[in-house]
């Protein structure tokens, strides 16, 4: 009877599950799910696994139950049917925690609903088999045929289920979606092969259109300008008020870091890529190869690209003899080949007042091998185009600033393979015009600054389309932006006084900097000049001007003086693991961070970061300097308290400072600053204690709350 009355109460609880999920079903686009109600739907995934067992377990049973050894076998077929009883109960509930979920904010789209349409039919056919498991018409065929469709429902809900958790087509990606060839750099673009793919295999599994969780969509370009519900995902050019860099660098047991917790993370070098695109104004189609070759995304996105595709020209001449080659290079003329094993070569020639005609005439046993042929600022004439053009293998030509008129730039046209030619600063008369349209295998001709007034420069052009103009910029009139003067110190860390070293690419600028803080300008600004030392830490503000110019941007330097290097240093108490830098000697490598604390150069800790120092001979320091930096959206604060502690040895130490910076504001802006700790008199000291403490309550204006805050260093300066 106990036996029957459990069959029984469990067979009623399987009967009302399923009214309940059909009413659901039915019904649920009006359904609100309470607050205290979320977590059952949360434990969905928890549970999930143990139908999956316990139906796979009753459809190998029921797979044999009619072959005759099993046929007698009372064990076996109550065993069996407790099997599916309990997993079709298994499968009801966890369907129903299923539906739950689902009406939580970011799962939506025909991944969700395909994956709760397969659950809610395991649940249906393992309760029918279970109800009708028994009748006189359910046959062998009915229950092979019912047990494959409970374990095929299984298997395509899980796929969907895998593709709401991991991404789109988790389970057969390998197989279906082999991995993509590397694009070539000369062919990629920065967001499409460089960034994208970062989100596509570490974020889009949460933020695509089937599961858009915190109502983030990463998969698209119109979705990443929208953000999600808690605002824009970044502000382009400006990576640190980006919301999507302070949730990657959060702490992986934060709450909002992203990736979640448990799932792939970024890596440091994807977590560059992403700052840098960002940084440089999150632009999404332009091209690899148009950012300088030294640029850091460039140099980092050559790691994911392929070199770009083999274009070196093949020639159909033979190689120069080297000796050759030898006897004409002197001081004034270079001949160089253009590429390894290859028979072409490059010619330059220097000395505006050395330069001879037989410069180029001497050049007649090379004549077929020279494809380049540079003769900038020489002065040449008109005559030597004859010579020039017996190079009949020639690709480009450089005549800038020369004494060529044009008038003899026809005789050119017999080199079929010349592409380009550069007249730059040259005295062309009208006659150059025609003399141009002669050279039918031109690309590219540099004509700036020549004298050619626009109008006959427009006719070329339209007369020759197959030929790209470089004109050079116009000037109209109307005053033009200074770019920024450029800071040309190599190094902003320093023992002894050094040299300010400012200039600007454009004569005749004047630089004005200040020292206090303020914003210079063209009158309170002071000048610029070659020789200003730098002394103590200091803080360089400079900006360029030029009459007839607006002026430039603000530049800030910070340069910081460092006497003393301890000869031993460790921590106390350490950062946190993953903004641990390269251990504690990254607080005294004299290599600044930058603005971007997640790069591997600042020590970043939300407890009290605690430095030991110590030095083989007594130092008398005055000054103690941390490098902070203030970053509120990441929740990084300057430190609400420095102390520093010093003596002869670990056991006698005195406080010898302490600097208790004021209250953060919520519109203090992003900066990296300097923290001087003026020690109270000169000590000799062999150890130091350097304690920084962050903020242990976030303001309540800060959106994460009742959480301790970070501090981050990048240096400590010893004076």
């Amino acid at each position: 009877m106990i036996k029957t009355s459990y069959k029984g109460f469990a067979e009623n609880l399987l009967f009302a599950l399923n009214i309940f999920i059909i009413f659901f079903l039915l019904v649920g686009g009006s359904i609100v799910i309470p607050q205290w109600l979320q977590p059952i739907g949360r434990m969905h995934p928890l549970i999930i696994h143990f139908p999956i067992v316990l139906l796979i377990m009753a459809m190998l049973l029921e797979f044999f139950r009619f072959k005759d050894r099993f046929q007698a076998e009372k064990l076996y077929h109550d065993f069996t049917a407790w099997l599916w009883l309990s997993g079709a109960i298994f499968a009801a509930l966890t369907a129903i925690m299923g539906l739950f979920l689902s009406k939580e904010q970011g799962y939506d789209g025909d991944v969700v609903q395909w994956h709760k349409w397969f659950g809610v039919i395991v649940v249906f056919v393992s309760s029918i088999i279970y109800l009708f498991r028994d009748a006189g018409w359910y046959s062998q065929k009915i229950a092979r045929s019912g047990a494959a469709c409970v374990v095929l429902c299984l298997v395509v809900a899980g796929h969907f289920g895998a593709d709401i958790t991991h991404g789109d087509n988790f389970i057969l990606a390998p197989v279906w979606h082999p991995e993509k060839k590397l694009v070539p750099i000369d062919k990629a673009l920065v967001f499409r092969d460089v960034v994208e793919p970062v989100f596509e295999n570490k974020c889009n599994g949460c933020h695509n259109p089937g599961k858009s969780k915190g109502g983030l969509i990463l998969t698209d370009e119109k979705s990443l300008l929208k953000g999600g519900k808690d605002g824009k995902l970044f502000v382009a050019g400006q990576p640190q008020l980006s919301l999507l860099l302070q949730r990657i660098h959060m702490p992986e047991g934060e709450k909002k870091h992203m990736p979640q917790s448990g799932k792939p993370q970024l890596t440091a070098d994807e977590m560059a890529i992403i700052y840098l695109w960002i940084k440089e104004n999150a632009l999404f189609n332009k091209k690899v190869i148009d950012l300088p070759v030294n640029d850091s995304l460039r140099v980092l996105a050559a790691n994911y690209l392929k070199p770009a595709e083999a274009t070196e020209e093949q020639y159909d001449f033979a190689a120069a003899d080297d000796k050759l080659i030898k006897k004409l290079n002197n001081n004034y003329r270079v001949i160089y080949p253009i590429a390894q094993e290859s028979p072409a070569l490059g010619v330059n020639i220097y000395n505006k007042k050395t330069y001879q005609p037989k410069a180029l005439e001497e050049l007649s046993g090379i004549k077929k091998q020279v494809v380049t042929l540079d003769l900038n600022k020489m002065p040449v004439k008109d005559a030597e185009m004859k010579t020039i053009a017996q190079f009949e293998n020639l690709r480009v030509l450089n005549l800038n600033f020369t004494d060529v008129t044009g008038s003899n730039l026809k005789t050119l046209a017999s080199l079929k393979y010349l592409r380009s030619l550069s007249l730059a600063g040259t005295r062309l008369d009208h006659e150059a015009i025609k003399q141009i349209s002669a050279i039918k295998s031109l690309t590219k001709v540099a004509l700036w600054d020549t004298g050619l007034p626009d109008n006959e420069i427009a006719e070329l052009q339209k007369n020759n389309k197959n030929i790209d103009f470089i004109k050079g910029f116009k000037d109209d009139g109307k005053p033009v932006k200074l770019n920024d003067p450029q800071v040309k110190n190599t190094s902003f860390v320093f023992t002894k006084p050094m040299q300010l070293d400012l200039g600007h690419p454009i004569k005749g600028v004047d630089i004005r900097y200040t020292t206090d803080g303020t914003d210079p300008d063209s009158v309170k600004g002071l000048l610029y000049k070659p020789g200003i030392m730098i002394a103590q830490n200091t803080s360089i503000k400079a900006r360029a001007y030029k009459v007839g110019w607006y002026g430039s941007d603000i530049v800030q330097a910070n340069f910081y003086r460092s006497t003393y290097s301890p000869d031993s240093i460790s921590f106390i108490v350490g950062p946190n693991s993953k903004y641990s830098g390269d251990g504690p000697k990254t607080l005294i490598d004299k290599d600044l961070g930058g603005n971007n604390f997640g790069n591997g150069k600042w020590i970043g800790s939300q407890k009290d970061l605690v430095v030991y120092m110590q030095f083989a001979k007594p130092v008398d320091l005055h000054t103690i300097t941390l490098n902070c930096m203030r970053n509120i959206g990441s929740q990084i604060f300057l430190p609400i308290g420095i102390e520093i502690w010093g003596g002869t040895d670990a056991t006698h130490m005195k406080l010898l400072s302490r600097l208790n910076p004021a209250a953060p504001k919520k519109d203090d802006p992003f900066m990296v600053k300097g923290m001087d700790c003026n020690l109270t008199a000169a000590h000799p000291l062999t150890c130091l204690k350097i304690i920084a403490k962050p903020i242990q309550n976030l303001p309540s204006w800060d959106p994460v709350k009742k959480q301790p805050g970070w501090v981050f260093m990048d240096e400590i300066f010893l004076n």
